[in-house]
This record gives structure tokens, C-alpha cells and sequence, in this order.
């Protein structure tokens, strides 16, 4: 009884939250706010992070409303900006690209530069970063598009939680790259779980199985934190691993549709085909069982194995019925006793990609608030409660996770490229791997 009376009261905050409240778990949410820019201000955007999915942002947040320019570029790395720069300048000839060689801003510590100068901020860097780049952009009051994750570690988790509230407090728009939420046929397949259409979800499994990324080769004349932010993906402290950097928006989807986030995770994950000197510390598959305090439990894969079967959706079984989604705009709900309740025609849906920027310029030109950061963080403590599970072979529960000091993130005002990551080779030239029954969190 007492722990069926915990559940219903966590279940209670969760939903109840100010940002559930506000609709976070369902669409963006729009709470009242003093106009800030009218349609006459000209916005003027900086990026921090200028790889290919800064690029990407920063083209989708230029198209997404008509006065609108790109005043400054921030990046450790010349290279990438100066590449970032030129083509956004070839896309975007003429009035929306006036960055100027002194806002052009290279090396750690570089995002302050680009943030004062800016009304709107894109943070696009490894996710590592994003919590120092967060806190500063709101507390410079900039409203904000961060990617996903927002975070790599529980001390991050806590700062973006922090900020989201002072965000929230400043009537400042946050929207996060899960952009499943800007989905339509997400949306869809959303509002007809919240009418019951399947009843209560019970059990689910949702997947990220792919082939992997690239691997850039160490050059001689690097230092190791060169080389090392060069292939941010395959180092914990940059980028969590993939069950964080890519299988988050599974298991968003699953606390969005759940309506809760997991109390406690298991699982298992290791090293099978992907575990050469040049890969890193990251795992190549996980296999994770969250449960959620309503009693549902997902069971989640996501796998960098090239060969094997691919599969990016989510799938759900309810006390009356299914769903499924996926990233290609398929969105199928079943009625055990009905048969099909709903299948969603995705062939004129608009780029969620496009449609996160447009609401947020939207919202900022209307004075309505997006605030997107509390679920963010949140999502992302989720992929890493699986990750601490699975590193560990351990059970952990929410609470536990959250009541450590864990982080692996140094200051990055603190940091150049002679300085000693966090993560450092051994005598033959392997890096520290996560083992099971060895590693520990708590």
C-alpha cells in the first residue's frame, strides 16, 4: 500500500510539474509572457558549435522567420567554423549572414563571446558543454535552441535544472532538439493515447539499431585533447555514448507517452564488434528494462553494429490496444477488439527539424514561452540512469543516480588543447572501458 501510494504521488509531481502543466509532455508548451521583439526588431542569432548539426540548426533557424540575421560563430576549431561559415554564406547569399571576422570566435571559453552578442543562441557543441553553455546564455537572458542530450553526467543534469528555472522565471524560450515533440505523426499517435484510445500503456520496446558513425584518424601532430574532441562520439565525457547521444529519443517518446520518467533501470551493453584503440571508451550495444512508477516497463535496445538489423521506433501495448512510431513519419495505433484506430498519412508533414525553429521564433515574436529544458533534462537522465546501468550491470534506481555527485566534465574555461582530458590512454594505448560487476556508481 505504501509503495503503491509513493508511485501515485511521484506519478502526481511528474505530470503536475510546471512544465507538464504547461503541456511539455504533450506539445511546447506556451505560458503568457511580455512580447519581447516585435516583427520590426531584427533578431540576431549566435552559434556555439559549428559541426554539421549547427550548420543545420542554424539554417533552419535563419529560414524560420523573415528578420532574422547570423552576427556570430563560435567553435574550438577554426577549421569547422571557417567550413560552417562558408556554407551558410552559399545557402544564404545575400542579407542573413553578417558575421564579421571579429565575431568570428575560435578555442574554449569562446561561447561567452558569441552569446553576449546575440538575441537568440544555437548550442551545437558536444553535449558535454551544453549545461556551462546553457547556464550562461540564460543568465545573459538569450532565449535558447540546444540540441539533444543536454548533458553527460548527473552534475550537468542538475545545472540544466537549475537554469530551466530561471529560464521559466525569465519568460525565456527553450527548445531542445527532440524534435519528435514537433512531430506530426507523433502528435498524432500522442493525442490519441491521452483520449484512451489503448488504455493505459503497460509495456513497450523502443529501439535505436544502426551501423554507427565515423571515426576520424589521429594525425601526429595533435595533442590527445585534439584528437579527442575530434572524435567526441566515442569519449563519455563529450558525449555519453550512443544510448545518449542518438537512442534519447527513443526513450523521450516512451516518457512522453508514458507520461512519467523510469524510477529504476537494469540492463546489460559491452564491446562485441566496435572495440578498437580508435573507438573510444563508448559501448557498442546496450540493452536496457526501465520501469516506470505506474508498473509499465520499456524494454530498450540501441546497437552500433554494422550487418545487423536496423530499426529506429517505438512500440506500446496498452490495457486496450497498440502503437507504433517511427522517425519516418509512421504513426499506427491498433484496437485489440477494433482493429486499426488510426494510421498516419506523413507524406506532406513538415520537417520537424524546421518546425522546432519556426514555433520558437514564433513564440518569441508573439511573447508566448517554450520551455522545453525540464523535460530535456530529464530525458536525459533517463539515458543516463541506462547507461549507468548497464556500465555497472547494477540496478539503479532514479533516486540513487540523482543523490550522487557523478561528473566527468571539466570546466571548460579551464581547458586548451595541452591540456589532459578526463579520459586518458594506458601504457599500450587503450582507453578505460566501462566494465560490468566492476564499474561503480554507487
Amino acid at each position: 500500500m505504501d509503495k503503491k501510494k509513493n508511485n501515485l504521488t511521484r506519478r502526481d509531481f511528474v505530470k503536475g510539474s510546471s512544465l507538464a502543466a504547461g503541456g511539455i509532455l504533450l506539445t511546447p508548451s506556451l505560458l503568457t509572457a511580455t512580447p519581447i521583439f516585435n516583427k520590426v526588431k531584427k533578431l540576431k542569432i549566435a552559434v556555439v558549435g559549428c559541426g554539421g548539426r549547427g550548420t543545420g540548426a542554424v539554417s533552419q533557424a535563419l529560414r524560420a522567420d523573415e528578420n532574422v540575421e547570423l552576427v556570430a560563430m563560435a567553435d574550438a576549431f577554426k577549421d569547422r567554423l571557417e567550413d560552417s561559415f562558408s556554407n551558410l554564406s552559399k545557402m544564404f547569399p545575400t542579407g542573413k549572414i553578417n558575421v564579421k571576422p571579429s565575431h568570428k570566435f575560435i578555442g574554449f571559453g569562446s561561447y561567452k563571446k558569441a552569446i553576449d552578442a546575440a538575441d537568440v543562441v544555437i548550442l551545437t557543441t558536444p553535449p558535454g558543454f551544453r549545461p556551462q553553455h546553457f547556464e550562461y546564455a540564460i543568465s545573459q537572458g538569450k532565449h535558447v535552441f540546444m540540441e539533444k542530450p543536454v548533458a553527460t553526467d548527473v552534475a550537468g543534469i542538475k545545472k540544466v535544472l537549475e537554469s530551466a528555472k530561471v529560464a521559466m522565471a525569465k519568460k525565456l524560450n527553450v527548445v531542445v532538439g527532440l524534435q519528435r515533440h514537433y512531430q506530426a505523426s507523433y502528435l498524432k499517435a500522442y493525442h490519441h493515447i491521452q483520449k484512451g484510445d489503448i488504455g493505459q500503456i503497460v509495456s513497450g520496446q523502443v529501439y535505436w539499431n544502426g551501423g554507427g558513425v565515423w571515426v576520424k584518424p589521429r594525425k601526429e601532430e595533435w595533442t590527445e585533447m585534439e584528437y579527442q574532441m575530434r572524435n567526441w562520439y566515442y569519449f563519455n565525457w563529450l558525449c555519453g555514448d550512443h544510448i545518449l547521444e542518438q537512442h534519447i529519443h527513443n526513450i523521450d517518446v516512451a516518457n512522453w507517452f508514458i507520461g512519467e520518467y523510469p524510477i529504476k533501470a537494469q540492463g546489460m551493453g559491452g564491446r562485441e564488434v566496435r572495440k578498437g584503440k580508435d573507438h573510444g571508451q563508448i559501448f557498442d550495444h546496450h540493452f536496457v528494462e526501465f520501469v516506470y512508477p505506474s508498473g509499465a516497463i520499456i524494454s530498450s535496445q540501441c546497437r552500433h553494429q554494422k550487418g545487423c538489423l536496423s530499426r529506429v521506433s517505438e512500440s506500446f501495448q496498452g490495457t486496450a490496444g497498440t502503437s507504433y512510431t517511427d522517425g519516418g513519419n509512421t504513426a499506427t495505433l491498433n484496437s485489440y477488439t477494433q482493429g486499426t484506430i488510426y494510421s498516419h498519412d506523413g507524406s506532406n508533414d513538415k520537417n520537424p527539424y524546421q518546425v522546432e525553429h519556426d514555433r520558437l521564433f514564433s513564440a518569441i515574436r508573439k511573447g508566448h514561452v517554450i520551455n522545453d529544458a525540464e523535460n530535456g533534462a530529464k530525458s536525459t537522465m533517463s539515458a543516463i540512469l541506462g547507461r549507468m546501468a548497464t556500465y555497472s550491470g547494477q540496478e539503479i534506481t532514479w533516486d540513487e543516480a540523482m543523490g550522487t555527485d557523478y561528473k566527468i566534465v571539466p570546466d571548460e574555461n579551464t581547458l586548451s588543447f595541452d591540456s589532459l582530458p578526463p579520459a586518458i590512454r594506458d601504457e599500450h594505448g587503450n582507453y578505460p572501458i566501462p566494465v560490468p560487476g566492476k564499474t561503480k556508481f554507487l
